[in-house]
């Protein structure tokens, strides 16, 4: 099989598990023309695991290569492209326009595109197929550090696979969450979602492990590493405790979140805004949780003084600051004389004492 149908095969197989593998049925925060809230199925975790488990059979027994995506990381890359860009073309082409064609192209069209009823919800499914081809990535080029360097594979390499397959997994597991974060009901589905689902995600993110594979173990004193894990384990805790809490919040208004923090919020008759425990800390400290994250995977391969690691949390610097600032204005249209007592009470935007 060419690598352009191999990645092929894996979004399809995303595609049919997505469709057959049992899920659960939710409600979501986002709304239909009825004012209903939309109903979701959700099985990204099941999804991922099957895709993994038939990933470590095809390499044991040798139908495929453990580091097959590796060696043909270029070519799987640009299968990527083209179906990222058949995807933005199909989803926008065919919809009503809503401004320039260049701006819906790039934003899209559709706010919630969906098949059958809901049976497949196209901004979830983007987020679950990006995740799982991500996960084969950073699998395949571990593998192939691995078999390059046998004798003395980096821990950091190793380490930094952990980690980030650990943050694929809780994501997946938290899939509910999400259906209460900015994407889901801001954003609409073109070229910034579906090719950054279908190509950057899977490809861009692994851009570390990516640009370190090919390297020796660089010998990373072991409390270095242990200092990685914490700042990654700090930064998933401030980003997956702002967002666990904002659902809490948003589904069960009176629950204590992680019963510590009481669900104290600035109302105005019309909008309540939540202004305790994570939330009274920055108004995106989640975005701080994000860049910490980031931070210390690139920190744990060991190589400072590479560019390579260091775009992924580069890109997080350039994706959540204007994601803040245009959350900002979106807010201050909703919320209007609240949102400025909301900016009073929490002053910082994202880093608290500093920005």
């Amino acid at each position: 099989m060419t690598p352009f149908f191999a990645l092929v095969a894996v979004y399809a197989l995303v595609l049919v598990l997505h469709l057959v593998v049992p899920a659960r049925h939710v409600r979501g925060y986002v709304r239909d023309a009825d004012g209903q809230p939309l109903r979701y199925r959700l099985n990204g975790l099941r999804v991922l695991a099957i895709v993994v488990a038939l990933y470590l059979l095809a390499g044991a027994t040798g139908l495929v290569a453990w580091d097959y995506l590796y060696i043909h990381r270029w070519q799987t890359f640009t299968a990527a492209c083209l179906i990222g860009l058949l995807f933005t073309g199909a989803i926008v082409l065919t919809a009503p326009p809503r401004g320039s064609l260049l701006s819906d192209l790039y934003l899209g069209r559709r706010d919630n595109p969906r098949l059958s009823d809901g049976l497949v919800d196209a901004k979830m499914f983007l987020y679950v197929v990006g995740a799982v081809m991500l996960e084969l990535n950073l699998l395949s080029f571990a593998a192939h550090h691995v078999s390059t360097f046998p004798d003395d594979p980096s821990p950091g390499v190793l380490l930094h696979t952990a980690m980030f397959s650990f943050f694929l997994l809780e994501y997946l597991y938290f899939e509910r969450v999400h259906l209460y974060t900015y994407d889901l009901f801001a954003e609409r589905v073109g070229f910034k979602l579906g090719w950054g689902c279908l190509t950057f995600y899977p490809f861009f993110y692994a851009v570390g492990l990516w640009s370190v594979a090919d390297s020796p173990n660089p010998h990373t004193p072991a409390p270095l590493l242990l200092a990685c894990a914490a700042l990654f384990v700090f930064g998933w805790i401030l980003a997956r405790g702002a967002n666990l809490q904002k659902y809490y919040f948003r589904t069960q208004p009176s629950r204590r979140a992680f019963g510590l923090f009481e669900p104290e919020a600035l109302v105005d008759g019309h909008h309540r805004l939540l202004v305790s425990g994570f939330w009274g800390v920055s108004r995106h400290v989640n975005y701080l949780g994000e860049i910490v994250m980031a931070t210390a995977l690139a920190l744990a391969l060991g190589y400072p003084g590479e560019p390579g690691p260091w775009l992924y949390p580069l890109y997080y610097l350039v994706l959540l600051i204007p994601r803040q600032i245009d959350d900002d204005r979106r807010c201050a249209r909703k919320y209007g004389p609240l949102w400025d007592q909301y900016r009073r009470r929490v002053r910082y935007r994202i880093i608290p004492g500093i920005y």
